[in-house]
């Protein structure tokens, strides 16, 4: 929608975020027209299940969506108001030791390169909290906790999985990754890894409140959003006008405020079900293997940058074998077991593939 915006009136920012918001609501449309339009084809295949539907009032069917919707997207109004808190905060502390024009180009730094590749783990993590919801809970409603359990065990392994090497690569390939990216604004290398240790904590929180979703704890990820995002302002208003630490002051509120959010989030979690989260399994191996990634992969680079080639090749290569060497390790420290192995897409080609190579994934 917005390539077609600029094809025809240009880049004209305001047309740009018209069309933006407009390709969002047109999505949601087709959404809800694809949904009405399969219900009314399968309705009678529908009907005819074995599961007995209860008929409900339309009001009360009302108030139930309201009920999960309501808080679910207040959850996710804290996240758009993170980004505010900096908008409001920075510049303005900035402003205290700093030129305007210095403390807009800091938060510009923050604002249009730091966030946007701190939030892109994110968006790989989303497809494992948002199934997470229907998949708990329909297991719940059928009273089996332990499958519930067991689910809920294995998207956090899998978001640790996810969020430890971003963590530790955007740290060690900080300022490569902006000099690939960013070629002709390369600053901000050590706000990038500050803001980089937020990732984990975000992950974590993303998948925790999920599996709170699906539980029906539906107002615990609001809460501890809300309290996340009172301490991110009280950190921001603190620690940006500290002339050492500026613009990074905005980084660690993050932290602070994700830790926060995750801690009260997790404990709730595991107040509500148990689960079996062994430290070898789900933090000793993710982080060695994490580890082992760091150090392969930077040798590499540090080996290829003292060559005749470009720096941009260079990072390039480094981190996709970055990604085959985690990869590697996560087999032979056998972090997932042959069920879980099964869970994961194509995981049970990918063991018999591990067999015929003489590998055991488990």
């Amino acid at each position: 929608m917005v390539e077609l915006i600029v094809l025809f009136y240009g880049t004209n920012i305001s047309v740009m975020a018209a069309g933006a918001n407009l390709a969002t609501t047109l999505s949601v449309l087709l959404s809800f027209g694809y949904l009405s339009i399969y219900y009314k084809i399968y309705r009678k295949e529908i009907k005819r299940e074995k599961t007995k539907y209860k008929r409900e009032r339309v009001l009360k069917i009302v108030k139930d969506i309201l009920f999960v919707s309501i808080p679910i997207t207040l959850s996710s109004i804290m996240s758009t108001l993170n980004k505010n808190i900096d908008s409001i905060t920075v510049v303005r502390g900035l402003k205290k030791f700093l030129s305007e024009g210095n403390a807009k180009l800091q938060y510009g730094i923050l604002s249009g390169k730091v966030d946007t590749l701190i939030t892109l783990p994110l968006s790989f993590n989303i497809a494992f909290a948002t199934a997470l919801v229907p998949a708990i809970s329909g297991t719940i409603a059928k009273g089996d906790k332990e499958k519930a359990a067991k689910r809920i065990s294995f998207s956090l392994l899998v978001t640790i999985l996810i969020g430890l090497p971003c963590t530790f690569g955007m740290i060690v390939f900080a300022q490569p990754i902006l000099n690939l990216l960013f070629p002709n604004a390369t600053n901000g290398e050590m706000l990038l890894q500050i803001s980089a240790v937020t990732i984990i904590f975000s992950v974590l929180a993303q998948t925790v409140n999920g599996a709170l979703q699906g539980l029906g704890k539906i107002m615990i990820p609001a809460i501890s959003s809300f309290i996340g995002l009172i301490i991110k302002l009280i950190s921001n208003i603190i620690l940006i006008q500290i002339p050492e630490i500026g613009v990074n002051g905005a980084a660690i509120g993050s932290i602070i405020n994700n830790i926060v959010a995750f801690i009260i989030s997790f404990i709730m979690l595991i107040k509500t079900i148990k689960l079996d989260m062994k430290p070898m399994k789900f933090i000793i191996k993710p982080l060695f293997a994490t580890i082992i990634m760091c150090l392969c992969s930077y040798t590499l680079y540090y080996i290829l940058i003292t060559k005749d080639i470009p720096e941009r090749i260079v990072t390039i290569i480094s981190l996709i074998f970055a990604m085959g060497i985690y990869g590697v390790s996560i087999i032979i420290l056998k972090i997932f077991d042959k069920e879980e192995f099964s869970m994961i897409p194509y995981g049970d080609k990918i063991q018999n593939t591990l067999k015929k190579l003489g590998i055991s994934g488990t």
